[in-house]
């Protein structure tokens, strides 16, 4: 019996937006989705689901102070993968901050103890909501990364 091998199982992310302080001042590029300042970042497949997010901030932002990230599902407040982080305030990468996952003596564990999280049925939009004064911002580059499976790739 030959066991396939599955890509999906290795690397790292399978999906990653990187945004700059200056796609933030774009207008229209935050449009909104749900509440404001929000964009589409990636899908979900129909059956598939969410192993982890990652927030990293690969240029400082300066120009402002109060610049935050919040990633997920929900239009109204998408903040299952990762909630309410202080961009410019960060000083390492982030990863499983939100509602969905659980923090537990700086572990990071899932809610309901599986993976993945966020099974899905049907094909659900993943956005992130950067909300701050981006007028303000002279310099920054924030990135993104997602761990999506696709079991729907196998069958």
């Amino acid at each position: 019996m030959a066991i396939p091998t599955v890509n999906e199982a290795n690397g790292d992310f399978t999906h990653y937006a990187t945004i700059t302080y200056n796609d933030l001042q774009k207008s229209g590029f935050l449009s909104t989705i749900g509440a404001a300042n929000q964009v589409k970042l990636a899908t979900i497949p129909a059956g598939g689901g969410v192993v982890y997010a990652v927030a990293y901030e690969a240029e400082a932002f300066t120009g402002a102070t109060d610049i935050t990230l919040d990633v997920g599902t929900t239009a109204g407040d998408p903040d299952e993968f990762i909630n309410a982080l202080d961009v410019d305030g960060m000083s390492a990468p982030v990863a499983n901050t939100g509602e969905s996952f659980v923090q537990s003596a700086g572990n990071t564990t899932i809610a309901g103890g599986a993976l993945p999280i966020s099974l899905v049925q049907s094909d659900t939009d993943i956005i992130a909501e950067i909300n701050g004064t981006h007028a303000s911002l002279t310099a920054g580059k924030l990135f993104i990364g997602l761990k999506i499976l696709d079991p729907s790739k196998f069958v």
